[in-house]
């Protein structure tokens, strides 16, 4: 038995079977997976000049504070999008919880106003989750390390305004309220130098300037940043709270070495002076901005100076790799100056390529003191380091 089909059968099969639900599936998945592709990966900037939005889990675990679950997510945008001048505006939320019911929640935003008149950055934070108190100074051993609970309330704002080209000055406030409790009495923070054991709480206003040539403030390849920040806390509360003022000090420096390497630069110091002043406004070396490597507060004084430089190699539109070394200390007039190393390297994910926003995953080498293991850590965030 002989079987012929024509030319018109097949197109008719052909078409039928294209119709039928799991054709239908296929098509649909494919489209999905192509749009996906495109999304992620695909080298095209997005013409319309629109807003990006990235959403990360949050999945973490440490003894103190048991598995810790939830979100990190940001969201880019011009406020103006006909000028090609306008600066890329961010909001970034965070919020974790943990099995051991500690929370921790974080608005932040940068704004860049029309004709990038006005840049306003903003905190809002609740953080109810403990911390490792190790003493002051920038000579301190984990064997002395001290437990201790911590509720945080953090409200800030800074408003500044261009003066002339690629300069602002601007006015801040800053409120913090802080609460402590240690689990264990008896250890390094009942010391009698440690003031301010049960917390406290201040509002410092203050002003600033901002000297800013960056060719892109996500992402920089040319240009200087110099920023100058002072602020006052007076006298409202009295007792352990704490009065006095806040110096920083910021200097950037970026130099493309060719289309794709970039040298990076970022000279930092941070001061706090006054009569008693509490522990709690001491400064902190470590994290995953600066000094990367050393557990947040693993040193803390009234004073903090660090220096670091990044090699930045951005092989293809969406992907770059990143080597960067550093040193830092904190001091004052009872703890002298000692620098420590940091150095490491990381993998840059750019998730939008018309505002350059990245995804950092780094990890990063301190310093290995006698009888210790080598300080070191790993870090998943959203956006360059300086």
């Amino acid at each position: 038995m002989n079987l012929k089909i024509s030319y018109k059968t097949l197109v008719f099969l052909s078409l039928f079977i294209s119709q039928t639900p799991y054709a239908q599936a296929q098509v649909l998945e494919n489209n999905f997976v192509k749009k996906i592709i495109k999304k992620f990966l695909s080298s095209e900037k997005d013409s319309t000049r629109g807003a990006s939005l990235m959403i990360l889990p949050a999945v973490g675990y440490a003894q103190e504070s048991g598995f810790e679950y939830g979100i990190a997510g940001t969201y880019n945008f011009y406020l103006d999008k006909a000028d090609l001048n306008s600066r890329t505006s961010n909001i970034t939320l965070i919020g974790t919880l943990t099995t051991k019911q500690q929370k921790n929640i974080k608005l932040l935003t940068d704004i860049w106003t029309k004709n990038n008149d006005y840049h306003i950055l903003s905190e809002l934070r609740y953080r109810d989750w403990p911390f490792n108190f190790y003493g002051l100074g920038s000579n301190t051993w984990v064997v002395d390390e001290d437990f201790l609970e911590q509720k945080l309330v953090r409200a800030k704002v800074d408003v500044e305004k261009k003066i002339a080209s690629q300069w602002y000055a601007g006015i801040n406030a800053n409120f913090e309220y802080f609460k402590f409790e240690d689990r264990d009495a008896g250890g390094i923070f009942d010391r009698p130098e440690v003031l301010g054991k049960k917390g406290g709480r201040y509002l410092a206003l203050g002003i600033s300037s901002l000297y800013d040539t960056r060719n892109n403030t996500t992402y920089t390849t040319k240009g200087w940043y110099t920023r100058v920040k002072y602020a006052y806390a007076p006298d409202f509360w009295a007792e352990d709270n704490f009065t006095g003022s806040q110096w920083e000090a910021d200097l950037r420096g970026f130099h493309a070495l060719s289309g794709k390497l970039t040298l990076a630069g970022q000279l930092l110091y941070r001061g706090t002076s006054g009569d008693d002043i509490p522990f709690y406004v001491y400064r902190d070396l470590g994290g995953d901005m600066n000094m990367r490597g050393y557990y947040l507060g693993r040193y803390r004084d009234k004073n903090y100076t660090a220096a670091q430089a990044e090699l930045r190699y951005r092989f293809m539109p969406r992907f770059g790799v990143v080597g960067f070394a550093g040193t830092g200390s904190t001091f004052s007039k009872q703890h002298n100056l000692r620098l420590v190393p940091s150095f490491g390297g990381g993998i840059r994910y750019f998730f939008s390529l018309e505002h350059n926003s990245t995804i950092r995953f780094d990890y990063a080498f301190g310093e290995q003191r006698p009888g210790e293991k080598r300080q070191s850590g790993f870090y998943l965030s959203i956006s360059e380091a300086f």
